[in-house]
């Protein structure tokens, strides 16, 4: 769809082109051309900004100029939280209305979900998943610091999940050091290592019920769907202070940026979660309510640039 062929071959077919994610392969010029394409179709643009950096990237130079495109061509601009609207003003001169994320586990599982997480009576277990070490991850001081932590305190579990392809002997991206040191750890008794694939959808939320609080170990980045996932269930969210999280819903937050890392501030948000445990976990029937009223104010705002086009 982000071809122009495409939008040119099936201009009929839509009244609004709203782009969220999955532009990261096309360059620049590639996202001139498709704007191009969709202004001689007559067809409005609506972006969505979930990432004001890309949690994929290194570096920011392609992302900005990807974005860029977009902001300065998009009819409409939504983002999820005031603090990304903010930028978004500072950087482009552009509007956006902000939208709140809706809810990621699904509604009708939602109630089981926080029913399970409540009944549970254990040890705090502390959850850090580096999936497949994006690079907007740092993983290694924000464990370091846990285990810290771990050592002085009883009544803490430190359970590290990690893809095979960084974490395996023989994956793909192993990282040699993190691997390394994590095994010592686990083989020590100081954190509980699990390697695996991919969860799926239904793994993803029973393992995430297990969590008393997930530490999200980001250097960078923008907004969460993770985050939200916690909160459906129940789960505290420990929460870096780069990117708009702290804006998104309600964490406990540590020091962490591209500036660098406190472990002072990490061991502090764990202990506050064990002393207050989270007192907005939004119900299922709030998140019905919240899900009905971003699809109004989509339908408003579509309806609104379809009259506007015509």
């Amino acid at each position: 769809m982000l071809d122009p062929e495409w939008v040119g071959h099936h201009r009929g077919e839509f009244d609004i082109f709203h782009i969220h994610f999955g532009f990261d392969a096309r360059t620049p010029e590639q996202l001139e051309a498709l704007v191009a394409a969709l202004r001689a179709a007559g067809k409005p643009l609506v972006y969505t900004v979930h990432d004001l950096r890309n949690p994929h990237h290194e570096t920011d130079e392609l992302h900005d100029a990807q974005i860029t495109v977009l902001m300065n061509a998009a009819d409409e601009l939504i983002t999820l939280t005031d603090g990304a609207a903010d930028e978004i003003s500072r950087r482009w001169r552009r509007t956006a209305r902000v939208l709140p994320h809706p809810h990621v586990v699904p509604l009708d599982s939602i109630p089981r979900y926080q029913r399970q997480h409540r009944s549970r009576r254990s040890a705090f277990r502390i959850g850090v998943h580096i999936k497949s070490l994006r690079a907007s991850m740092d993983p290694l001081p924000v464990i370091r610091a846990l285990v810290d932590l771990r050592q002085r305190h009883d009544g803490i579990v430190i359970q590290v999940n990690g893809h095979r392809d960084v974490l395996d002997r023989d994956g793909a991206r192993r990282d040699p050091v993190l691997g390394s040191w994590l095994e010592e750890q686990a083989k020590s008794g100081w954190i509980d290592l699990r390697v695996h694939d991919y969860f799926s959808d239904a793994e993803l939320w029973r393992y995430l019920t297990s969590l008393d609080a997930s530490v999200l170990p980001y250097r960078f980045g923008t907004h969460s769907g993770w985050l939200e996932a916690c909160r459906d269930v129940g789960t505290t969210v420990i929460a870096p202070t780069c990117g708009y999280y702290t804006d998104q819903a309600p964490v406990i937050s540590y020091q962490h940026d591209e500036s660098g890392f406190d472990a002072d501030s990490l061991q502090a948000a764990v202990l506050a979660a064990i002393s207050a445990p989270p007192s907005s976990v939004p119900s299922a029937s709030f998140r019905r309510a919240q899900r009905e009223e971003i699809s109004r104010e989509h339908a408003d705002l579509y309806r609104r640039l379809v009259n506007t086009s015509l």
